[in-house]
């Protein structure tokens, strides 16, 4: 009788420990894993000092930077599935299982996605005194004399070499890659017409397109971007279809209890919602986005499968 009674009262603890009102009770671990100083990491602090406000606790960036954000992502991944140890993810999460085949954790088994934080197209640039005034202009040559055109990214596996993949498979047109050791020395050369093409992310390009140094052509999104609402996508320039952009959110440990899951997705809503985080994205060329972990998770996995394709198909290995 005792024990049953002991046992019934125990369920009901461990009830009452699982609820949202009661997490989270000490700080949070925000994984970032990039530098400080880098986009990924002023957009953590941009979105935990609200979270932390709407927690009620302190939500701590933590930078583990190096092998293309794997050091942090493995961390979050082997952390204990709590909620208090959470991970900024990049569009790296989900292109490095293709890039990394021995990788020390499996992103879409060991990571439960919480919600997407936002999203960043990239735009085809091209330099002013290049002949590519136009989408259409650019396919027009490409298709005249394959290969002919040279287009520089970061390196081999940047996110400017994926997206030039991409972009080349869905449009049937063939270009030469010229990979740089970062993406400065590749902007210079763009800068310089040395090279005539890049595709980078618009944080970086958008301010050169303003000053006139570089002359955007398309935006990588399905949509036109808030923004930059004059530059035309992709897919209504000719490459229908072509839908691609960088992206943010947030994971936690797979296992952490759904409770807090949905409590940590709840109080994001409301941080994206505010003016002033939104309005600090939107600089960096981050549109807020919020999901469901459900949404998220399907879009985050459709990721995976997107660029595992594109890695294959242009048999893309990283230095």
């Amino acid at each position: 009788m005792r024990l049953a009674a002991f046992a019934a009262l125990s369920m009901v603890a461990g009830v009452a420990l699982s609820q949202p009102g009661d997490y989270p009770t000490r700080p949070i671990r925000l994984v970032v894993g990039y530098p400080a100083g880098g986009a990924s990491d002023v957009a953590a602090r941009i979105v935990s000092q609200k979270l932390s406000e709407r927690l009620g606790q302190s939500v701590v960036v933590d930078n583990r930077p190096g092998s293309a954000g794997n050091i942090g992502a493995d961390a979050v991944a082997k952390a204990t599935a709590d909620g208090y140890t959470l991970l900024l993810g990049t569009i790296s999460l989900a292109v490095n299982p293709s890039l990394y085949p021995k990788m020390s954790y499996d992103p879409a088994k060991d990571l439960r996605a919480v919600s997407m934080i936002s999203s960043t197209p990239f735009l085809l640039v091209t330099n002013p005194s290049a002949p590519y005034v136009s989408v259409s202009a650019l396919l027009d040559a490409a298709r005249r004399d394959p290969g002919a055109i040279n287009y520089a990214t970061a390196g081999n596996g940047s996110g400017s070499h994926l997206f030039t993949a991409l972009f080349t498979k869905t449009a049937g047109i063939s270009l030469t890659h010229v990979p740089y050791k970062g993406a400065a020395p590749a902007m210079n050369d763009v800068l310089g017409n040395q090279i005539p093409l890049t595709f980078d992310n618009i944080m970086t390009t958008l301010p050169l397109v303003k000053s006139g140094k570089l002359r955007a052509i398309a935006v990588s999104s399905g949509t036109r971007s808030s923004v930059a609402p004059d530059i035309p996508t992709l897919s209504e320039s000719g490459v229908k279809g072509f839908d691609a952009s960088a992206w943010f959110g947030l994971f936690a440990p797979a296992g952490t209890p759904p409770d807090r899951i949905r409590r940590l997705n709840a109080e994001l809503a409301e941080v994206l919602k505010d003016r002033q985080v939104a309005d600090k994205l939107l600089q960096l060329g981050a549109e807020p986005v919020h999901s469901s972990p459900e949404q998220f998770e399907k879009f985050f996995l459709e990721e995976i499968r997107k660029w595992k394709e594109v890695v294959r198909d242009a048999r893309i290995q990283v230095d």
